[in-house]
């Protein structure tokens, strides 16, 4: 699921023009902005300096702004512009056209199974610290 050709897959179905590289962090961004560079890095695993100057690349596409942030007014955070907004809005519609497409042929219970389970996978991960998990 995490390949880069997924992320140009859905690149291709949303009908935009976008660095695969910059996907991932504009989708960030538009869902967990205002957003700050070392905290965005730390999300998709790269180096920061690589995620900074990715982000200026966005700023200048138009697609997200940086302003200070509410908290420290020293740490500049990435929030998405209208035109950034548009673009994510055709990448969701696009993995709802991909996920129909694939869940087209599973009947009702096996979809309410996955739903089921992956509920029960996402509380997991959100409530436990891994450290503790992997030590049980």
């Amino acid at each position: 699921m995490n390949r880069p050709q997924r992320d140009e897959a859905m690149v291709r179905e949303a009908g935009i023009s976008l660095d695969r590289a910059l996907f991932p962090l504009l989708v960030g961004i538009e869902r967990r902005g205002p957003i700050g560079v070392v905290d965005l890095a730390d999300r998709v695993g790269r180096d920061y300096t690589t995620v900074s100057r990715q982000v200026a690349k966005l700023e200048s596409l138009g697609l997200v702004a940086r302003q200070a942030s509410a908290a420290d007014r020293r740490v500049r955070e990435a929030v998405v512009t209208p035109k950034g907004k548009i673009m994510t809005d055709a990448v969701d519609l696009a993995r709802d056209r991909i996920g129909r497409a694939i869940f087209a042929s599973w009947d009702d219970r096996d979809v309410g199974e996955l739903v089921r389970l992956m509920r029960k996978f996402a509380d997991a991960v959100k409530d436990d610290d891994p450290a503790e998990t992997a030590e049980s």
